[in-house]
């Protein structure tokens, strides 16, 4: 006898045999472009980015390892202008969240916008 999931088991009443979700892990090397580095005004908006969705995100510098919802785990990360991160998403969502998370890093989570020459 093997043990089933919940979600395999509620459909064998009716005969059918419903498959669980995957959990698909993603990922993708981004490089922090802003001048100060990841701060905390960038690091508060890709830790509410990542709020947004269900997947799990991780932000990974070498051997260290952040978690993408936290502000004070993405700032010790201690990233500045020119650091390689990889940015990892697991969950229903993670193709999308990635993508979202990808977007803020090459927009320079907006900062040039707020720094043009006078």
């Amino acid at each position: 006898m093997t043990a089933e999931s919940p979600e395999t088991v509620r459909g064998a009443a009716s005969g059918q045999r419903e498959i669980a979700p995957r959990e698909e892990t993603v990922s993708r090397e981004v490089v922090v472009v802003n001048a100060a580095g990841l701060h905390a005004r960038p690091a508060d908006l890709l830790a509410r980015e990542a709020r947004k969705w269900q997947s799990q995100i991780a932000l990974v510098h070498d051997a260290q390892r952040a978690d993408g919802k936290s502000i004070l785990e993405l700032l010790t990360l201690a990233a500045e202008a020119g650091t390689r991160l990889v940015v990892e998403a697991t969950g229903p969502d993670a193709r999308e969240a990635l993508d979202a998370i990808g977007s803020l890093f090459e927009s320079r989570f907006n900062e040039h916008e707020n720094n043009q020459d006078s």
